[in-house]
């Protein structure tokens, strides 16, 4: 089976290359930039392209079986996504993964939730057998975080006070190798989540567990949000993502207990945890760890 993964050098796509590869699958990485070549895993095969180039999109999915469809948040995004399903449909791509978000359908004003949900639309009326996957918020994003978590003692992310269910990427890589290569998950879409929720002082406290020091929440406003944050993201960012702050402090992000059973029964085992991901990103930092944290 060969496999197309658009995204596939990020840290969502980079892993389902992986899951790809350990199910034998043949793998094919669009990437923009030529550097990125040099770094693509063994055994795959890396092509510069854009998606919204024509160029690109008539020629990318030629003898692809599958493909996994991530579009990064930009201001392109919607046409970008376009753009690969129509490249998709025209050469006549047997199943498609589409990465989406939990609640696109009810938080559509969101930018970058809105965008998903038109891509959404989009493969559904396109004839091409499809699987969507809704990921919550990743426990990964705290990568960004090192430096504030370690130097200053704070949990930056104003993820609010109701509780979200985040999601390891590492599962999402799982399910979307898994609707690839297996059937019996074509027309489905699946919320992919953490077993419980977390809030803003809930995630701290889980860094402070495992640091062995106290972690407080940085709060819920936003205004202080936004200006930190102006300072080395794009403005039109920086207001996307105040406005999913604003929607995860007022109703919370959560799942239901029929996702994390769908999720569990499609991965074959349940959601990994929060707290088992600080620990092995504590110890990827190279932070000694408390015992049993």
């Amino acid at each position: 089976m060969k496999a197309l993964v658009i995204g596939g050098t990020g840290a969502v796509g980079s892993q389902v290359v992986r899951e790809l590869q350990a199910r034998n699958a043949e793998v094919l990485i669009l990437t923009r930039k030529a550097e990125k070549l040099k770094s693509l895993p063994a055994g795959t095969r890396g092509v510069v392209g854009d998606l919204l180039d024509p160029g690109t999109v008539r020629s990318i999915f030629r003898g692809v079986d599958c493909v996994f469809l991530l579009n990064v948040v930009s201001p392109a995004e919607t046409h970008e996504g376009l753009m690969a399903v129509n490249g998709a449909r025209m050469a006549g791509v047997r199943r498609l993964v589409y990465l989406s978000v939990q609640e696109a359908d009810r938080a559509a004003h969101l930018p970058h939730f809105g965008s998903k949900l038109l891509v959404e639309t989009v493969i559904k009326a396109s004839g091409i057998p499809f699987t969507v996957l809704r990921p919550n918020n990743f426990f990964q994003n705290d990568y960004f975080f090192k430096d504030v978590l370690l130097q200053h003692g704070v949990y930056p992310q104003p993820i609010g006070d109701v509780g979200i269910h985040r999601v390891d990427i590492r599962d999402i890589a799982e399910a979307a190798a898994i609707a690839l290569t297996t059937g019996g998950h074509e027309g489905q879409t699946f919320n992919l989540v953490g077993p419980e929720p977390f809030t803003g002082k809930d995630t701290a406290d889980a860094w402070g567990r495992t640091l062995g020091k106290p972690i407080a929440y940085a709060g819920n406003d936003l205004d202080a949000w936004e200006k930190q944050s102006l300072q080395y993201l794009p403005a039109w960012l920086v207001f996307d993502f105040r406005l999913m702050y604003e929607y995860f402090q007022q109703g919370g992000f959560r799942a239901t207990p029929a996702d994390i059973e769908r999720q569990t029964k499609l991965l074959g085992h349940a959601p990994r945890n929060f707290g088992d991901f600080t620990r092995e990103t504590a110890q990827m930092w190279a932070v000694p760890t408390v015992s049993g944290a």
